[in-house]
């Protein structure tokens, strides 16, 4: 990482969470030049898809803690 880049960084690490949140969103979408017509469409049939999954308890949703805990192998 260039050092203006670090810089940025450690000041970032020192906003409040929803701004470090807000900043890392508006980060990310600078990155997305391609427009994906049906992204849009696709992630609400997912998200509608998940939301039923879970109203009909065929999945179950476990706290982000432990969702971490899993994906680190911990």
């Amino acid at each position: 990482m260039e050092p203006n880049a670090a810089r940025l960084l450690q000041e970032a690490m020192k906003l409040p969470l929803e701004a470090r949140a807000a900043l890392a969103g508006s980060l990310i979408e600078s990155l997305d030049h391609a427009v994906d017509e049906g992204a849009e469409a696709e992630w609400e049939a997912e998200i509608a898809k998940r939301l039923t999954e879970i109203d009909s308890s065929q999945v179950r949703s476990v706290p982000w803690s432990e969702a971490r805990r899993i994906i680190s192998g911990r």
